[in-house]
């Protein structure tokens, strides 16, 4: 079959549009401010510093984080273009100039990527007998039994599908890699066209060594395997050609939640569309055959700038059998975690130690298990428990507190639920545990409508000696115990009734009608949390002209709401010193003459993923512990402050707003992990200078795991 005649998709002929001077913009652009933050990630696989293993999988999470980038802020960048959107983001840019400026900041960081896997990590690898083939690499012994592999395993699984009138091109499944081919029968000169996925279901890198343990490890990738084995799937036929690639689809889906009768058919229905959303990226191998990349350019509708040319591997999150290799030396040392000391005595009674006071948990440094899976599990098996209640956004895989919850409903505790459905990208995983819960007798709640439920709070009602008495846990994370080992998090332990009292009227607000506004001690969005924030940052404002001591020290994942931007911006103005510990985009420009002149941003990369959110405000104090401190669940957007359900809580008890405090001091000191956001929105990366403390030049997560270790309490 020849090439089709159908053109290929070119852009529209854009009309002229006008792109601000950035140096005068108020704000920087979301999209490559959160690009600034994947560089960042990048960064840690270029960086020789890093141990080997763990270089490679940085090459991994880079991968991930921008399929996500491309599904999700790509798809509805393109969505906007695509209804003729015009209106232009806070810092001047229309759909279409955001579409370009993404593009034109990621290509030199696919090279970058490119070439420190080609020449940097896996030459490293082999010198330390990890080797990662070619074909023509392997020996004629190697190849035999690779191709002995594929006859035993592969060529079964696989499927090729042809192009042609009786064979329309085939559906391809978002993120999944394939391999184009290109033939010709032998007695003609038609070119034709066929597609082979690439299974998932299959290692994505075959060992060809012998296997012993402890290596050498020699490894050829799956795609390389098919590749020189296509002689199996097209016999006689004449192979011209073979490319990979892999294609992204939009997971911008529109939705309506105020029409719908049943959210959880609405987001069933949801993920069925997703599958068959538009394909807003195609990436492909080098030195594409133009003929070939047409014919899936035409089939796909896609554009120029939708084409991304992949140098090395298409897709760096298949390294994860490498990365796993048990080879200690080219990774992190082992995480040993610690139990909070004052739940050190496993057997003791978790409820005793926090009426003897707030506990102040910091993950991964100290164990989720022995903390906050404990509390859960001690509530469903304490008979004198009446009833839990928790909310759940990601809770993962294979989760404990799933099974926890159905023992306690199935004990005749009162149980509920609110499983967020509209957790991205997890939504297919909770409907399966909401359902769960619901078979076993849980009160399931799917949320609030129009708001995602992103608080993360646990309710235990407890009937004590002394009278019922509440018991509740306030973190900055998921109920989710993988990521609980690499994402860094806060947690606190109370039965103080001004805040319990809170959270049970909380609940109430997500599970009935509930319209109070009137918290005691929480900041619950949407109903106060920005305008309590707002005040907080204009009573520092007011400390600085009176003459006493102002500051503010905030932490969180992402800063982008423009009310408190101009609030920090004032407070620069009036004086107030600013430091914002920001791990990922910024839309704040700091240091900025007139402007931001007393605003600082930095942010930390490095082994744990930076996800605690600490607020904290000197309040007039001479000393900076007694301000106040706030953790919780929301960053400085607009959809945590507006659109989700978040609590957050101060952190009251003088010894725990010390650890926050050193938590913030080391942050603010580290000169190896810290970058310095300009004003520009690129960073620069601290190095430690020749005479700079053992503690900040070792960096932010050491440091912490090192004084974790040395506060434990001895068993």
């Amino acid at each position: 079959m020849a090439a089709s005649n159908k053109k290929s998709n070119p852009a529209k002929a854009p009309v002229a549009e006008t792109r601000p001077d950035p140096a005068t913009a108020e704000f920087l652009n979301r999209e490559t401010t959160w690009l600034e933050f994947n560089r960042r990630v990048l960064h840690e696989a270029v960086d020789d510093r890093t141990p080997l293993l763990e270089r490679t999988r940085f090459l991994s999470i880079f991968t991930s984080n921008l399929d996500e980038f491309f599904m999700k802020r790509v798809g509805g960048l393109k969505r906007q273009v695509e209804a003729g959107v015009a209106s232009r983001s806070p810092d001047g840019l229309t759909p279409r100039q955001q579409l370009a400026a993404i593009r034109e900041a990621i290509l030199p960081m696919l090279q970058l990527q490119a070439g420190t896997y080609c020449d940097q990590i896996r030459q490293k690898l082999a010198s330390h007998g990890v080797h990662l083939l070619a074909w023509n690499e392997l020996t004629e012994q190697e190849q035999a039994a690779a191709r002995k592999f594929f006859q035993a395993n592969v060529f079964a699984v696989l499927t090729p599908l042809a192009v042609d009138p009786g064979h329309p091109f085939p559906f391809i499944s978002n993120l999944s890699t394939s391999l184009a081919v290109t033939l010709r029968h032998p007695d003609r000169d038609e070119r034709l066209f066929a597609r082979v996925k690439v299974p998932e279901v299959l290692p994505d890198w075959i060992r060809v060594d012998s296997g012993t343990t402890g290596g050498p490890y020699r490894f050829v990738s799956l795609i390389d395997l098919i590749r020189n084995n296509l002689s199996e799937l097209f016999p006689n036929m004449i192979v011209l050609n073979v490319m990979t690639f892999r294609i992204t689809r939009n997971a911008d889906v529109e939705r309506e939640e105020e029409d719908t009768d049943d959210l959880l058919e609405m987001i069933s229905q949801e993920l069925r569309r997703r599958r068959f959303e538009k394909v807003v990226r195609l990436e492909h191998g080098p030195n594409p055959d133009p003929w070939m990349l047409d014919y899936i350019v035409n089939a796909l509708e896609l554009n120029e700038s939708d084409l991304y040319e992949m140098s090395a591997e298409l897709d760096y999150t298949t390294l994860k059998p490498i990365i796993d290799l048990n080879v200690p030396e080219l990774m992190y040392p082992p995480l040993h975690q610690e139990a909070p000391p004052a739940l050190a005595d496993p057997e003791g009674d978790i409820f005793a130690a926090i009426r003897n006071g707030d506990i102040l948990m910091h993950h991964p440094y100290e164990s989720f298990n022995s903390s906050v899976e404990r509390f859960i599990r001690a509530a469903a098996d304490d008979p004198n428990v009446l009833a839990i209640k928790i909310t759940l956004y990601r809770t993962g895989d294979e989760s404990p507190f799933v099974q926890t919850l159905i023992r306690a409903a199935e004990a005749g505790k009162q149980v509920a639920a609110l499983v967020e459905l509209k957790a991205r990208f997890d939504e297919e995983r909770n409907i399966y545990w909401a359902q769960s819960l619901e078979k076993a007798g849980v009160h399931v709640v799917y949320g609030v409508v129009g708001f995602k439920t992103h608080t993360k709070t646990v309710l235990v009602v407890r009937r004590d000696p002394d009278g019922l008495r509440c018991y509740v846990h306030i973190g900055t994370g998921n109920y989710n115990v993988q990521t609980a080992k690499v994402y860094t998090d806060l947690g606190l332990l109370t039965c103080n009734a001004d805040i319990t009292d809170d959270i049970v009227e909380l609940f109430n607000y997500l599970t009935g009608r509930s319209l109070k506004t009137d918290y005691r001690k929480l900041l619950v969005a949407p109903v106060n949390m920005k305008d309590r924030f707002l005040a907080l940052i204009d009573r520092e404002i007011e400390n600085q002209k009176a003459g006493k001591p102002a500051r503010i020290v905030a932490k969180m994942n992402s800063l982008e709401d423009r009310n408190v931007c101009r609030a920090l911006y004032r407070a620069s103005q009036a004086g107030v010193q600013i430091d914002l510990i920001v791990r990922g985009f910024c839309c704040l420009r700091p240091g900025v003459p007139g402007l931001s002149d007393n605003i600082r941003v930095t942010s930390i990369i490095g082994r744990f993923l930076e996800h605690s959110r600490i607020f904290h405000f000197r309040s007039g104090q001479a000393d900076e512990v007694d301000g106040e401190f706030y953790i919780g669940s929301a960053d400085w957007m607009y959809r945590n402050l507006l659109a989700r359900v978040e609590a957050i809580t101060p952190v009251e008890p003088r010894q725990l707003r010390e650890r926050c405090w050193e938590i913030l001091s080391i942050m603010l000191n580290d000169q190896r992990q810290a970058w310095d956001m300009r004003s520009d929105g690129t960073y620069v990366q601290r190095r430690p200078a020749e005479n700079a403390p053992p503690q900040s030049a070792m960096g932010t997560h050491q440091a912490l795991l090192d004084l974790t270790k040395k506060r434990a309490v001895p068993m």
